[in-house]
C-alpha cells in the first residue's frame, strides 16, 4: 500500500530538562527556530525536529539523531569555535573520524545527553 499523498516530513521529538537552555544550545549551533511555544521546532536544511518540555534521563541518554552534511570539516570548525563544553557544560564533541561501518562522523552531545551523529554525506 502506498503512503497517502501530501505526506512530507518526519520529525523526532527531542527531550529537554531545561527547555530554555536546550533552545539556546540549538540556536547556538545554528538551527533555525521555526516555532516557539509549548514545544519548539528547529530546522536545518529541509529537516526539522521538535524540542519538548519533557525529560527522562534514560531516554535522553539513549536518544540519537543523525544529520548528514556535505562538508564535515567545515561543520567541525563551526562546532569547535562555539566552545560548547565551556558555554553549555556539555561533553566535549568528538572530532570527525571514520567509523568501522563506513561513515565519517563527528559526535556532539546536547545539554541533556542527546547524541548527534554529524555525518559526512
Amino acid at each position: 500500500m502506498a503512503v497517502p499523498s501530501g505526506t512530507e516530513a518526519l520529525r523526532a521529538f527531542i527531550p529537554a530538562m531545561d527547555f530554555n537552555s536546550s533552545k539556546a544550545f540549538y540556536e547556538a549551533l545554528g538551527f533555525r527556530k521555526l516555532f516557539d511555544g509549548d514545544v519548539a521546532i528547529f530546522g536545518v536544511g529541509e529537516s526539522a525536529f521538535i524540542l519538548q518540555r519533557y525529560y527522562k534521563k534514560e531516554w535522553a541518554e539513549n536518544c540519537m539523531m543523525q544529520m548528514m552534511v556535505d562538508d564535515l570539516d567545515a561543520w567541525w570548525k563551526h562546532v569547535e569555535a562555539l566552545d560548547l563544553p565551556k558555554v553549555f557544560g556539555v561533553q566535549a564533541p568528538k572530532a570527525p573520524a571514520m567509523q568501522p561501518w563506513g561513515f565519517r562522523i563527528s559526535y556532539i552531545w546536547d545539554p541533556y545527553g542527546v547524541l548527534w551523529h554529524v555525518t559526512q554525506r
